[in-house]
């Protein structure tokens, strides 16, 4: 029942409980897909066309420079939501890739239909409201830290704020999410370690 994890999710995020039918529609609206290790949601140039909610399994959106160095700009894992949200709201070529780092299980919805189902389900409309929300704020902290702390710093806090990022993303994706070298991050690690 991989919609059973969505509908808990937006029941979560909301002050309503679902019907039956409300279910039935988000059912309809909402494909599951399983994506294996490797496997791309997205890649630059392409429109996002799906947003998709992280049943299980994990993901990253990054951006490949000249010199194919990797930047990776989000991180997600189980009940997360990955897509290129410019790309999905504006319907322009995206700038990114979106890779699955596991082998995942997800659930993916167009604009229009989550449109639709905001319209018609209030637990839905809610539930977007609260994820826009969270968002800016999480975004918000998050150009804070690039700009105003140290990597140590940095590390420290995704550590305490998401500690299962640090365990399941190899320490090289760590570095790039973070925006300092793998030898920063190695260096950074073994202080905090012996604090």
């Amino acid at each position: 029942m991989t919609h059973e994890t969505l509908f808990a999710y937006i029941e979560s995020k909301s002050s309503h409980l679902l019907t039956a039918d409300e279910k039935v529609q988000i059912e309809a609206a909402f494909k599951a897909r399983h994506l294996r290790k490797r496997q791309y949601l997205l890649q630059e140039g392409d429109v996002c066309k799906y947003m998709a909610f992280i049943v299980n399994g994990a993901g990253r959106m990054y951006t490949m420079k000249e010199n194919s160095q990797e930047t990776i700009i989000r991180l997600a894992v189980e009940s997360w939501w990955l897509g290129d949200y410019e790309s999905y709201n504006l319907h322009t070529p995206s700038i990114y890739y979106i890779e699955m780092t596991e082998d995942s299980d997800v659930l993916l919805v167009t604009q229009e239909d989550m449109k639709n189902l905001g319209a018609a389900i209030p637990a839905v409309d809610e539930m977007v409201r609260e994820i826009d929300r969270k968002g800016t704020i999480a975004t918000q902290k998050r150009i804070h830290a690039a700009i105003s702390m140290d990597a140590e710093e940095r590390y420290e806090l995704l550590a305490k704020t998401y500690p299962e990022f640090v365990r399941r993303f190899p320490q090289s994706m760590i570095a790039s999410y973070l925006g300092i070298s793998p030898e920063t991050l190695s260096r950074v690690r073994k202080k905090t370690i012996y604090k």
